[in-house]
């Protein structure tokens, strides 16, 4: 079965309340088997827009990796986040 993965560029607009949403997050993302692969840290943006703030969280499957998302558990974060970063996710199959 082929992994899912999420893909997320983030700019944080508040800090102190971006750690609200990580740790309202935390419970779906153990829930449903999230490994973070890339988390913050360098990058170089070559092409497209450039977010400060780049993720990729591997999940056993794309149906885990769409799960976590809709889980009510991962709204209730969703809903602080929006409130205090922009950014887009995506959510991809893997190879």
């Amino acid at each position: 079965m082929a992994k899912g993965y999420w893909i997320a560029h983030v700019n944080v607009r508040d800090a102190e309340r971006y750690k609200d949403y990580v740790s309202t997050a935390k419970p779906a993302f153990e829930r449903y088997g999230a490994n973070f692969l890339a988390r913050g840290g360098a990058y170089q943006t070559l092409e497209g827009r450039a977010f400060a703030r780049n993720v990729v969280i591997e999940f056993p499957s794309l149906q885990a990796a769409l799960d976590c998302y809709n889980s009510p558990e991962y709204q209730a974060a969703k809903a602080i986040r929006v409130t205090v970063a922009d950014g887009e996710i995506t959510i991809v199959e893997g190879a």
